[in-house]
């Protein structure tokens, strides 16, 4: 249903049956990870005029990828994590995949 690189990739979808007897279709809620929680690889100093989805291409060589560095900074608002110059954002690894620099 979604594309690989889709944040909403692997999560459930479910029906609801209204009283006329229509079945609508959704995706279920998708939780963000605690930022805590995911394995930093490096940290990435935003400059003037940047955007997340070239920051994504950079690091992930994918600029759809962008809502990974969201996950990861604790942001709903992409726009909020670029707003700021010099701000130090984390990229890390997807959720549920240990690892980066300083693993063994």
């Amino acid at each position: 249903m979604f594309a690989p690189n889709s944040r909403y990739q692997g999560i459930e979808t479910a029906t609801l049956t209204t009283p006329d007897g229509r079945t609508i279709a959704y995706v279920r809620r998708r939780f963000c990870p605690q930022p805590a929680q995911l394995a930093q690889l490096q940290a990435h100093v935003v400059t003037e005029g940047e955007r997340l989805d070239v920051t994504a291409a950079r690091y992930f060589n994918d600029p759809e990828l962008f809502w990974r560095i969201c996950d990861a900074n604790g942001a709903m608002r992409p726009e909020d994590l670029t707003a700021i110059l010099g701000r130090l954002l984390r990229i890390c690894l997807p959720q549920g995949i240990p690892g980066g620099p300083s693993a063994p």
